[in-house]
């Protein structure tokens, strides 16, 4: 595996590298991100990793300061899994000079995720487009875990007419449903044993409406009152259409359930698809 922190050499290095596929990252990286590469290599020739701590991304009172840097154990598990390229530029790299030009998300960066960490999309939509420019894939993988950041990729994509194929890779568990993620290891021991209440709680919610339950509000605030009297924090459980996350018309439309919930220090997301 090839390592580059500099921009003209990674473009060096990918000229007639054939089909390039490209999996974003912060590092810290688990079995979710190792999957995301594996079910990278169907896509192209060429598998070209990221790891870079966005600062844009983080809010005032977040943890871009504690944010787990492993950065060789990191190389390690990309190069075991047959990655070829790893772009790992440092801020100076990245943002050689103050960043005043931005990608402004629509609407939907205020809702949901984006109600409770505002300017979050914004510096997601902001990096990747750069991270795009730098390294000029031809598909990029994204995991649905982050659903609501891979819609905001996926139509940012599209509406600005960049030749990219995004690909939504499936959510990567625990044995006990867990949402594999690199916040996890903030979770004391207790903590990470109440965790996968959140998946259950998302499970309920869709057999629900398999089932033909139609009150998805009532579904929301139960949910939310499970999760409280647990000692959980919610910042939201909505039910939302899976093609642009607006308040389903009818239940019949493909959905998906979303949930933000922080359990002592640790805020856990995840969703399921209906």
């Amino acid at each position: 595996m090839h390592i580059h922190s500099a921009i003209a050499d990674l473009r060096s290095a990918l000229q007639n590298r054939g089909r390039v596929v490209f999996v974003p990252t912060m590092g810290n990286l688990h079995a979710g991100h190792i999957s995301l590469m594996e079910q990278a290599r169907a896509h192209g020739d060429t598998v070209v990793a990221s790891i870079f701590v966005n600062r844009l991304q983080f809010g005032p009172n977040e943890d871009f300061d504690k944010y787990p840097r492993t950065f060789q154990a990191d190389c390690d598990k990309l190069a075991a899994a047959g990655v070829d390229v790893l772009f790992a530029p440092t801020e100076s790299d990245l943002y050689p000079e103050p960043q005043e030009y931005f990608i402004e998300p629509p609407a939907i960066q205020n809702v949901l995720d984006g109600e409770f960490r505002p300017g979050h999309f914004r510096g997601v939509a902001t990096v990747v487009s750069k991270l795009f420019n730098c390294v000029q894939p031809d598909a990029a993988v994204f995991g649905k875990k982050d659903y609501q950041q891979l819609m905001v990729i996926r139509n940012m994509t599209r509406q600005l007419a960049m030749p990219i194929n995004i690909v939504g890779g499936e959510t990567v568990r625990a044995a006990d449903g867990l949402a594999l993620s690199s916040r996890n290891g903030y979770l004391s021991e207790a903590e990470r044993a109440e965790a996968p209440r959140l998946y259950r709680l998302l499970n309920e919610i869709r057999d629900a409406v398999r089932n033909g339950e139609s009150d998805l509000d009532q579904l929301e605030k139960a949910a939310v009152a499970q999760l409280t009297a647990a000692g959980w924090k919610t910042d939201y459980v909505a039910v939302r259409q899976q093609s642009d996350l607006a308040v389903p018309i009818a239940v019949n439309a493909p959905l998906v359930v979303l949930a933000a919930s922080r359990l002592g220090t640790t805020r856990l997301i995840d969703n399921i698809e209906i």
